[in-house]
């Protein structure tokens, strides 16, 4: 089959190109179309308990993460020019097409009651701009009179005081967003250049918008990076530039074809698929490595370009194929999951894997047989000194210090096993950007004067209809809020209970000590004025009442923000304190609470994505034996690549936990990835022990020696091209990305002490019968497809004369 597939590229390779260049443009066509997103809620099935749960939510009182705040701490904010820009701003805000509200200082209601009409009405505080100091001062005494702000605008512990921007959703989740940020950050901006007063950001809708602008950036610095680095390594190697532009040309179709892709599966560009252009271009090149540094090889041997080419499409086609396939095992098991973000990094990583391969089979033996034979100075990498004397070096081993490879290895093992037990699993909610960010810097703003912003919800199920009007029950609210107060990671709460207290100080004329729930004597006039009342934020059918509310006054909403404590002390904070405390409080009530919210299942999602991917890693093993297996139909050659690839994410693994990098989504992908990279190697390596075994009249030693120094040649360049092309992700701004291009790097040395010391030592050691020599039954099968030179014997060289340029030779 691969010998009549070398002939048909070979034969038709201008039609071949004419194709690719027709998808190409199509692909291309369709990436102009893509989108951004960063979406939280992508972490968790959509199947889940919890998600489903948190959806009925959000269709009952709306959605928790669409608020964004900007904060400032200025006692100069109440000088009366200051004030007046702010409230010039607010109103500014509040225009900005996508924004649906905006709540500040300069816009607060006071709930006052009519004696008249028995009826409590909402009024501005400030009716027009204050027109001295001394009026904004006196209303100012008025607005630090009501209590239902405070530690919600307005810190009673620092003064510090914010704006909360309600955000669309419709906006919110579509590419207008970023232009919506960029409308509130320029006239916010101009309100600091005014005021001198700086303005901190945060919320949900800012980290998504800012995040979703450094995938963007990255993805493009990434993939130029990456075609950069890995040009450049190629030029080292091959010292040729034919041999640096046309992977570079295959590279770069197979990028456009993967964004395209992204656009025509109807997915959005993430943090993770943000990766793959980049990850693409890395994996893409150690194709066109092995086919130039193959085709380079034999060429030297045969002198002729159309028969050197053929030759490595029939000799390591398939064994590129596997590698390939390998390699996309590691992204493929992501798509067993029923997780969004993870689901669509995979599908999106394998289908352009394999792109890879078809574009890199037909471009470079289609584009080296039009160009020049390579000159002899263009074939001296193959006896490249340093490499030369590195793989003698590595031979000797093998051959001769097989016992210290050993001790060596489980020595090291040991050692990871210690590092591997420091691991520790824990994420936040922005842990992936640096923490001298200003997403971080603001955040922290926040946690120190409102106890945090990042949405969290309880929702008490009274389980009948009007339940929220007895006066027991919301008793055992507040008690359950009294407690949550008490919790520093936590700001106030705002329920039902929080607009009653502000009605009972409003039938006392405003007086800060009744801000409580109305007694028995109190309840029945105050439920009712309230419930006929008129105007924004009094009466029972207001909308922001109803967010609290449902319709059937049966169930109720707790909302409060958290710090972002991460994941180990949030599950503490839930299951230690909150959770025992709000089943103490509610039990024999006949009321349900459960918590929700877009913390919890960011939370929750990075859990379930941590031990989805143990299992995924099981998957994944499985299935790359499975490769291994139809490929050598052996299972003792099984044996022989899974034992160096286990050591080699043992290892990798024990440096994380020596390093100190936390087990989450973003480190948790790497092993996953790396067993599918550092397989191809293995497979490389017993594909050419096996031919080898055959030629030598299966002398084990001999065999080995020649596989360590023909295949290893490749495995050491296409190995350095990965640890470069990863490398450069170590100076990403996100912690998760960092950690990718720092641990697969260091995959990728050990990978090379595992396949070129370990897996020929084993061989050596495992793999013998009597004497020097072993049985072929129970070694690797050939493929069916195998052959030795000798095989050309018979080709029809005029069938491979396909131009002049190859006529000579």
């Amino acid at each position: 089959m691969w010998a009549h597939l070398a002939l048909f590229i070979i034969r038709f390779r201008l039609s071949l190109i004419g194709v690719l260049a027709l998808i190409t443009v199509f692909m291309a066509y369709k990436a102009k179309d893509v989108e951004m997103t960063y979406d939280f809620a992508q972490v968790v099935s959509p199947q889940d308990p919890e998600m489903v749960y948190f959806q009925q939510f959000k269709k009952t009182f709306g959605e928790d993460g669409n608020v964004l705040v900007l904060g400032l701490q200025d006692s100069a904010i109440y000088r009366l020019g200051n004030f007046n820009e702010l409230r010039q701003l607010t109103d500014t805000l509040a225009k900005v097409p996508g924004v649906s509200g905006v709540l500040s200082v300069t816009k607060l209601l006071q709930l006052r009651r009519d004696t008249a009409t028995s009826q409590f009405k909402a009024v501005p505080i400030f009716k027009t701009s204050p027109g001295s100091q001394k009026e904004l001062d006196s209303l100012m005494r008025v607005v630090n009179r009501q209590e239902v702000y405070k530690g919600q605008l307005i810190s009673p512990r620092t003064g510090a005081t914010l704006l909360a921007l309600t955000m669309d959703p419709k906006y919110l989740n579509s590419s207008r967003r970023q232009a919506v940020m960029q409308n509130i950050l320029v006239h916010s901006k101009a309100f600091e250049q005014k005021t001198g007063i700086r303005l901190r950001y945060a919320g949900l809708p800012y980290v998504r918008s800012t995040m979703t602008s450094k995938v963007a950036s990255e993805m493009k610095l990434f993939t130029f990076l990456a075609l950069a680095v890995t040009g450049l390594t190629l030029l080292a190697f091959f010292r040729n530039w034919s041999a640096v532009v046309f992977p570079l040309l295959v590279v770069s179709v197979v990028v456009v074809w993967c964004i395209g892709s992204i656009v025509l599966l109807g997915y959005k560009i993430n943090l993770l698929t943000g990766l793959i252009p980049s990850i693409i271009v890395v994996i893409g090149i150690p194709n066109c490595t092995y086919l130039l540094s193959r085709y380079h090889y034999d060429y030297r041997k045969s002198g002729n370009q159309v028969l050197a080419m053929t030759r490595v499409i029939r000799k390591i086609g398939l064994v590129t194929l596997m590698n390939n396939t390998t390699t996309a095992v590691g992204f493929f098991v992501f798509c067993l999951t029923d997780i969004a973000i993870l689901y669509q990094f995979g599908l999106v990583a394998t289908v352009n894997i394999f792109a890879a391969f078809v574009i890199s089979l037909i471009l470079i033996p289609a584009v080296f047989t039009y160009l020049p034979p390579p000159t002899p100075k263009q074939l001296e990498h193959l006896d490249a000194a340093p490499l030369t004397k590195l793989l003698e070096f590595f031979e000797h081993v093998v051959l001769h210090r097989r016992p210290t490879v050993y001790v060596a290895t489980v020595g090291l093992v040991l050692l990871a096993l210690i590092g591997v037990r420091r691991i520790e699993a824990v994420s936040f909610m922005v842990d992936d950007l640096p923490k001298k960010s200003s997403v971080n810097s603001d955040l922290k703003f926040f946690e120190r004067h409102f106890s945090g912003v990042m949405p969290l919800e309880f929702v008490v199920d009274t389980h009948k209809k009007r339940g929220l009007l007895k006066l027991k029950n919301l008793e055992k609210i507040n008690q359950f809020e009294n407690y949550l107060r008490t919790q520093p990671e936590l700001s106030s709460p705002v329920s039902i209970v929080t607009f009653l207290k502000a009605t009972t100080q409003a039938f006392y004329n405003g007086d800060p000590q009744f801000f409580r729930l109305p007694d028995n004597s109190e309840k029945n006039f105050i439920l009712s004025s309230l419930a006929s009342s008129k105007g924004s934020g009094a009466g029972m059918d207001s909308k922001l009442l109803r967010s609290f509310v449902d319709s059937t006054g049966q169930q109720a909403r707790i909302s409060l923000k958290i710090a972002d404590i991460g994941s180990r002390e949030l599950d503490t904070l839930m299951t230690a304190k909150i959770l025992p405390e709000m089943r103490r409080i509610f039990n024999g009530t006949g009321m349900d609470v459960r918590p929700t919210g877009t913390t919890m299942l960011f939370t929750k999602g990075n859990e379930y994505i941590i031990n989805t991917l143990g299992e995924s890693l099981l998957i994944a093993f499985g299935l790359v034996s499975l490769v291994v297996l139809l490929l050598f139909r052996s299972a003792r050659t099984v044996l022989f690549a899974f034992v160096p690839n286990a050591v080699t994410l043992v290892i990798t693994a024990g440096i994380m936990g020596y390093f100190g990098l936390p087990l989450k989504p973003g480190t948790a992908l790497i092993f996953v990835i790396a067993l599918g990279i550092d397989g191809d190697n293995a497979i490389h390596l017993l594909a050419k022990f096996r031919q080898e075994m055959a030629t030598n009249g299966y002398q084990v030693r001999a065999a080995v020696s020649v596989t360590l120094r023909e295949a290893g040649t490749s495995m050491i360049y296409t190995s350095i091209v990965l640890l470069v092309g990863f490398s450069i992700f170590a100076f990403s701004e996100f912690g998760g990305t960092k950690a990718l291009g720092l641990l697969m790097s260091a995959s990728l040395l050990i990978t090379n002490f595992s396949n070129l010391i370990l897996l020929p030592a084993l061989l050596i050691t495992f793999g013998h019968g009597k004497g020097n020599t072993i049985n072929p039954k129970a070694l690797v099968h050939h493929y069916d497809e195998s052959y030795h030179d000798e095989d050309d014997q018979g080709l029809d060289l005029d069938r491979l004369r396909v131009g002049p340029r190859t006529a000579g030779t």
